[in-house]
């Protein structure tokens, strides 16, 4: 398994695309942070509160997912895209094996870079708002839940990679997973409406980075119900990826 892992980081790490979106990642998060944070001072009228100042700060993460699930994309439809799945599958005939180091390689560097980009956020978005009552275990605590969402985020798009194998079709899938139906869900009328929406995908994911619980949903169980979302996508790619040619 170690070949593997070391077979996987090399791959990532050489393909540019990772790079330049890694680097979009951090660029958002920081950017829409420092944009943000400073209006939101600009137009208070007094002190900034210390959760107001958080969400602004973290706003960019709405952007962010988006880009760093399209690299989970790229992570397997590349592969599936040159034909270079074929050398992975020869070389790597056990093709769970194959893709468990992929998820545990980009699982991993996702988690690292989401880390770095949610708290060079927090701190530039801080540092403009300077909330007076800010207590440290909030800024952890939305650290944790900004760095755990991106990376899911990052999986997510990965499972959608394997299940779909065509690059726009599953970035497509991606933004409508992610971004569009969660909005559409949150229109839905009358209690199931509600529930639906209340479970659907980012809008329990999201509740770990705002840290505030939605209906019957606590952050952390909201995190737990799109994790499902994530493991659902990847079992599926998982079964599909066993039984189709590459």
């Amino acid at each position: 398994m170690i070949d593997i892992l070391r077979s996987e980081w090399t791959k990532i790490r050489s393909v540019r695309s990772t790079v330049w979106t890694l680097a979009a990642t951090v660029a958002l998060m920081v950017g829409l942070s420092a944009l943000l944070s400073a209006s939101v001072k600009g137009t208070a009228d007094g002190p900034v509160p210390a959760g107001q100042a958080l969400a602004a700060s973290l706003l960019g993460v709405m952007f962010a997912q988006l880009a760093i699930a399209t690299l989970g994309v790229l992570v397997i439809s590349s592969e599936y895209r040159t034909g270079g799945i074929r050398t992975s599958l020869m070389s790597v005939p056990r093709r769970m094996s194959l893709l468990t180091g992929k998820l545990l390689v980009f699982g991993a560097t996702s988690l690292v870079v989401s880390a770095l980009a949610s708290a060079a956020a927090i701190g530039v978005g801080l540092a403009f708002t300077q909330p007076p009552d800010l207590a440290a275990g909030e800024v952890v605590r939305a650290l944790i839940g900004s760095s755990l969402y991106l990376t899911a985020c990052g999986l997510f798009g990965l499972g959608l990679g394997t299940l779909v194998r065509h690059t726009p079709g599953a970035i497509v899938a991606a933004i409508a997973l992610m971004l569009v139906l969660p909005q559409v869900a949150n229109q839905l009328p009358g209690q199931w409406g509600s529930v639906v929406a209340e479970y659907f995908t980012t809008n329990a994911g999201q509740l770990l980075v705002a840290g505030e619980g939605r209906g019957s949903l606590t952050p952390w169980s909201g995190f737990g119900v799109y994790v499902a979302w994530v493991a659902v996508a990847t079992i599926a790619g998982a079964i599909l990826m066993q039984r189709r040619d590459a």
